[in-house]
């Protein structure tokens, strides 16, 4: 049986009673010479030596075996690991201190700060991390933490849609059996469901599949003076799984979603990281899923105006993240008529598009052409 001694983000009970999958007793406890902050551009704090601080937190007596293995994995995501220290009236517990150095100490850690921005996410989050307990590493998940942040800030953002107003979901779909076969930078999850049929009755048990992506935001950058559009291509494996021979595919501007951004925010970001691009404004142009019969992904689709004069066409992206995009300017009149015969693949960028040619004369007219 271990003691140990909770600073940060554990010390939300709730979260805390999710990662060991039961609920706990604590007590406040104090660590001396020593202070919580914020990692520096994180959500989570760190812990480090200061002569006459006091860190505040909760002590948890006589935690099994289980329970410590638990919140290794756990915090293992976050490149913690446990070394011991000496409480305010002599207990002696365990605490998780950052493994490596790679964390800068920012502002001091509140704990009521993070838990009124990041609570709902990581406490959702939790959920994934925890179904893998056992299945793989803490250092794998350590690679994983990223993609599964992304999904816990799309699902966050899901829950907040309008309920169906004809629907119960406590009444209307029940849930057998939640499996999740595959992990990686996107996830698979399977259900084994039930759900009421129009005619009032209960279907039979059905598996269903789907892939969990996260949140996008796709951008269009039109400039109205010059009439044209910048379009970017790059290699996308799915479309060379599937066997199709031109696996390179013209899009508009496109990423994931942040945790703590905001759609408009991570439009402006991609536009600056794919393509180089200051987007002066953003119109949108629609909120859909790509794919409501085999993803989660959800796309927040928006027109750019943005100046796009001559400039020779160029790569962009990112090399951490493997992507390799080249840009060219098109007319509008040459987007119009690739998109009516069919040449263009990409589904956002046919939607925002033919979003654009309903919008154009307006559009136009606002920048006083």
């Amino acid at each position: 049986m271990s003691d140990l001694f909770f600073y940060g983000t554990l010390c939300h009970l709730p979260l805390l009673e999710r990662v060991l999958g039961h609920a706990v007793e604590t007590a406040p406890a104090v660590l001396e010479d020593h202070a919580a902050f914020w990692a520096a551009g994180e959500a989570f704090p760190i812990i480090a030596e200061r002569p006459g601080a006091r860190a505040e937190g909760l002590l948890a007596r006589g935690l099994s075996d289980e329970d410590v293995a638990r919140l290794r994995f756990y915090e293992g995501a976050f490149d913690y690991d446990l070394e011991p220290v000496q409480l305010v009236g002599g207990d002696r517990a365990l605490v998780f201190f950052s493994a490596t150095d790679r964390w800068e100490p920012g502002a001091p850690w509140l704990l009521s700060d993070w838990e009124e921005k990041w609570a709902e996410l990581q406490m959702i989050a939790a959920v994934e991390i925890m179904a893998w307990y056992g299945r793989i590493s803490a250092e794998e998940m350590v690679k994983r933490f990223t993609p599964i942040s992304v999904r816990a800030n799309a699902r966050m953002v899901a829950r907040r849609r309008p309920a169906s107003t004809d629907w119960d979901l406590e009444k209307d779909v029940e849930v057998h059996a939640h499996h999740r076969p595959y992990m990686n930078f996107f996830t698979m999850e399977e259900m084994d469901l039930q759900f009421r049929r129009h005619d009032g009755s209960m279907s039979d048990v059905l598996n269903r599949g789907a892939l969990m992506v996260g949140e996008a935001a796709v951008v269009l950058p039109y400039d109205p003076l010059r009439d044209r559009v910048l379009l970017v291509q790059q290699f996308r494996a799915p479309v060379f799984m599937l066997g199709d021979p031109d696996p390179w595919v013209w899009e508009p501007v496109a990423g994931l979603v942040d945790p703590g951004e905001t759609a408009e925010e991570a439009a402006r970001r991609e536009a600056q990281e794919e393509a180089g691009l200051i987007v002066r404004q953003l119109h949108p142009a629609g909120k859909c899923y790509s794919s409501t019969g085999s993803s989660g992904e959800f796309l927040n689709l928006f027109i750019g105006i943005c100046d796009l004069e001559d400039r020779p066409e160029g790569g962009g992206g990112l090399e951490s993240e493997g992507e390799d995009l080249v840009s060219r300017l098109v007319s509008y009149d040459e987007l119009i008529a690739d998109i009516d015969a069919e040449r263009h693949r990409d589904m956002p960028l046919v939607t925002t598009s033919l979003w654009l040619s309903r919008h154009r004369d307006r559009l136009r007219a606002e920048a006083g052409i």
